[in-house]
């Protein structure tokens, strides 16, 4: 079991070239990779994208990469010639003109904005395949130590999910001693009652139907059966090596909806406390789902 958030960082220098690939992420409904890489090394957007895609398949992903060159072939100068010879022609001029003595230099030509460029970065054919495997090594290096982190809070997760199963299993435990009582605790309050009217004689026989329709009304035995089922199912699906987080959310809802149901149907206090012990349980358990993967 993974979780959502976590962090990796990967780095390779092969062929005077340097990757640095960070990972984060955290919580998200769905799988949403977002690549933030120099504009030269946009090609690779997609290949990053399904690196990312085989071992991460839920949250809010952002990588990045940075890059930096050290090797001609991607490095390019140029002589912008027009703009050279457009610089020399002013400079004669004012050197007729005013009778400068100073020679005009190659020096002071090429300190001459724009005459000279130089663009770092420009990846030539050749450099693909050399490019494409340092960045791949780095690519994986970040992702491994990244899902290695997602496993260790995972694990971490899952370890607290199962602790409060035990409570919670121990609650619905006490519901289930307490159940079968709550019919007869009735039907002393419902004689002590009418017993408390003195113009009012009990009817044996129909506080007996009382009782048996409010029995009908209170009977929580499918509940409880159904919530033990959901404890066991979740102790179960924590242990699968897929994303789970979507499965845990549906089965919280339905255990909190079962334990709900527990409460309202009982109409006991005894009862009803244990429900709200329980359910706090369950929202810590419901908290802690949101960042499983």
């Amino acid at each position: 079991m993974h979780s959502m958030t976590g962090y990796g960082r990967g780095e390779c220098a092969m062929y005077n070239r340097k990757f640095v690939v960070e990972i984060k992420a955290v919580n998200h409904r769905y799988n949403d990779v977002t690549v933030k890489l120099p504009r030269v090394m946009m090609p690779y957007e997609d290949k990053i994208k399904k690196i990312i895609g085989a071992k991460v398949f839920r949250g809010k992903t952002d990588v990045f990469v940075s890059f930096e060159t050290y090797s001609k072939d991607d490095v390019s100068i140029s002589v912008n010639e027009n703009v050279a010879e457009s610089y020399i022609a002013a400079l004669s001029v004012l050197k007729e003109k005013y009778g400068f003595k100073d020679d005009i230099s190659l020096d002071l030509v090429a300190k001459f904005p724009d005459v000279i460029s130089v663009e770092k970065g420009l990846l030539s054919e050749n450099a693909d395949n050399e490019i494409d495997e340092c960045l791949t090594n780095a690519v994986n290096e970040a992702l491994d130590n990244f899902v290695a982190m997602r496993e260790r809070e995972g694990s971490a997760l899952k370890a607290s999910i199962l602790e409060k199963l035990v409570v919670i299993k121990a609650a619905v435990d006490k519901i289930n001693e307490r159940a079968p009582f709550v019919a007869e605790d009735y039907k002393t309050r419902l004689t002590e009652k009418l017993n408390e009217l003195e113009e009012i004689k009990a009817d044996e026989s129909r506080i007996l139907t009382e009782v048996l329709i409010f029995s009908d009304k209170a009977c929580i035995d499918e509940e409880i059966t159904r919530m033990y089922s959901h404890i066991e199912q979740m102790k179960s699906i924590v242990e699968e090596t897929a994303p789970v987080g979507r499965k845990l959310d549906f089965l919280v809802q339905e255990m909190n909806r079962e334990i709900n149901t527990m409460g309202s149907k009982s109409n006991d206090l005894l009862i009803t406390n244990i429900v709200v012990d329980a359910k706090s349980e369950l929202e810590k358990i419901r908290e802690q789902i949101q960042n499983i993967e």
